[in-house]
């Protein structure tokens, strides 16, 4: 089973060859933030199943952490969007 788990991570892994390509090529910056938060989801999958593949519970804390900040990050990205949506709509 440990196999399979390691497979399934190294997976997650290749798939953030995409989410990098568009971060460095997407049109619009909410493209960006998207991508990033492909980061933030598969880093919380790959550590879980790291967790479970080495049988290490403390791994799971790292997961909830690397969640948490994904989340934070999402909230910033939003907040600052907005404020610079309404100084575009106030200029206009």
């Amino acid at each position: 089973m440990e196999i399979l788990y390691l497979s399934i991570a190294l997976f997650l892994l290749l798939t953030l060859v995409a989410g990098l390509w568009r971060v460095l090529q997407g049109p619009t910056s909410a493209d960006r933030m998207l991508a990033a938060q492909l980061f933030g989801t598969t880093a919380v999958a790959c550590v879980l199943l790291l967790a479970q593949a080495f049988e290490y519970p403390p791994l799971r804390d790292v997961a909830l952490i690397f969640a948490l900040l994904a989340a934070v990050a999402a909230v910033a990205f939003i907040r600052r969007a907005w404020a610079a949506e309404e100084q575009n709509d106030v200029s206009d």
